[in-house]
């Protein structure tokens, strides 16, 4: 009963919708209702080969994962494989079903149409693209990876994340900066965690009256007893570097951890070691200081002291 009366309101409204319209678009509704009617089943066809697409799409892209996983490839270039594979297919898909929906279409045409219209968006899109391709790059060629410490354009973090468009940097002081891919693939990028361990220098002065051999040894000796210093991978150096203002500076290098955090950490120990063996030697470590003589008989009272003036008036000389 209800399916009756909703199909007598349905034919009574459109039996009222048709005497207010004019002959001329009764009739080009009618024609668009039979067109419509006619290309129903190419339309329900056209939209079975999109899902068959999507399966399509998916089955590809687990078989790829499947296989590249067992051969223990690189993450990043699966899900670069898997976004071409999946691209390619639903291309083939959507001109299949544009075919099947206007038959008068042909591929070439299509493909034509999109050529012509591809250089239009190109030109829109150009920053877009080019992150993009740069993203794609990025990931075949992996010049760093997650968990990487870099340093590029002025920022200096740990690699969270890469995707297609941008890379995502987490600096020492918790900020996340989000850089797109464009600016990492033209600019030169420091990857600081290439390798497991990375050098390490500090400057250490002594004394002038000291002895330089000595100096070094103490010196060795306190940095080789660290275990933040990896002596096993590469020799510890010390050289005397210049004759500063006040000392004679070594320059002390070494390795150690690739993060920065073993950097620090390694320097902390290394210079507190050092500090403790020349204090325990008696190697002086000196520091700036001045002497300053005056000379006059207008000054001997303030400083309590007597000094013989030879004629040439107050002098003051500093010494360092």
């Amino acid at each position: 009963m209800r399916r009756v009366a909703v199909g007598t309101v349905l034919q009574y409204w459109s039996s009222g919708v048709e005497a207010l319209l004019p002959d001329a678009l009764q009739s080009q509704l009618g024609e668009l209702t039979r067109a419509f009617w006619q290309s129903l089943p190419q339309l329900a066809l056209s939209c079975l080969c999109l899902i068959v697409t999507w399966g399509v799409s998916r089955l590809v892209s687990w078989s790829i994962a499947t296989l590249l996983r067992r051969a223990r490839a690189r993450r990043s270039l699966i899900e670069v494989l898997q976004m071409i594979a999946s691209v390619g297919i639903w291309i083939l898909g959507i001109l299949i079903a544009m075919t099947i929906t206007f038959p008068s279409m042909t591929p070439a045409k299509i493909l034509t149409a999109l050529g012509l219209g591809s250089v239009a968006i190109g030109f829109a899109f150009k920053d877009v693209f080019e992150n993009f391709l740069a993203g794609i790059l990025i990931l075949l060629r992996e010049p760093f990876r997650l968990g990487d410490y870099v340093e590029s354009n002025g920022i200096d973090g740990q690699i969270e994340e890469i995707t297609v468009r941008d890379t995502h940097i987490r600096q020492t002081d918790g900020q996340l900066v989000v850089m797109p891919n464009a600016l990492l693939f033209k600019n030169p990028v420091t990857v600081r965690t290439n390798k497991d361990f990375r050098r390490t220098t500090i400057i250490c002065g002594v004394a002038y009256g000291e002895d330089v051999d000595e100096a070094r040894d103490v010196i060795a000796q306190a940095v080789k007893k660290l275990d933040s210093v990896r002596d096993d991978v590469r020799d510890i150096q010390i050289f005397a570097r210049e004759f500063n203002s006040s000392s004679i500076d070594f320059e002390v290098t070494w390795w150690t951890g690739s993060r920065p955090v073993d950097i620090r950490a390694s320097r902390d120990q290394v210079v507190a070691a050092v500090k403790r063996a020349l204090d325990d030697a008696g190697i002086e470590i000196p520091f700036p200081y001045r002497t300053l003589t005056f000379k006059g008989s207008g000054l001997d009272g303030v400083f309590g002291q007597t000094q013989q003036s030879d004629g040439a008036g107050d002098r003051v000389s500093e010494t360092s």
